[in-house]
């Protein structure tokens, strides 16, 4: 609808902005629902938002969301963020770490947290594009 009103697509700015606007009108009935919005930023950077139900959003550069937050977060802040880890290098991940990383944090997630499910697909956003990869957590 966006892109035939205004004949642009709409941004992820956009994008997180709307989020907001939805969640803050329903404020006093609130979505209880755990919101990520992924993308890329005007200067082709990735961004992610997440949100609280009432539509307060924050800024980072990974977050975990869902019923299975409390499992795969940790993993992310060791892993991605270098938090606990003395003597840490930041150094940036190529496609193929980040994959690595998601893929074992979700079979890590999908052993304790019934409602994680049977698989993932996992969408990788490039300024080339959007490119989807789907992955089986169980085969039971």
């Amino acid at each position: 609808m966006y892109k035939y009103e205004h004949n642009r697509t709409l941004s992820t700015a956009a994008s997180v902005q709307l989020v907001q606007n939805m969640l803050y009108f329903r404020r006093f009935f609130p979505y209880y629902i755990s919101n990520v919005v992924a993308g890329l930023d005007a200067d082709g950077n990735g961004v992610v938002y997440s949100y609280d139900p009432i539509g307060h959003c924050s800024k980072s550069t990974y977050h975990a969301g869902g019923s299975s937050t409390s499992l795969i977060q940790p993993l992310l802040d060791n892993q991605v963020g270098l938090k606990n880890i003395e003597n840490a290098e930041r150094k940036e991940l190529t496609k193929e770490d980040a994959l690595k990383i998601v893929k074992d944090a979700f079979i890590s997630a999908a052993e304790r947290d019934i409602y994680c499910g049977d698989g993932i697909s996992i969408k990788i956003v490039t300024a080339a594009g959007t490119e989807t990869q789907t992955f089986d957590l169980r085969k039971d």
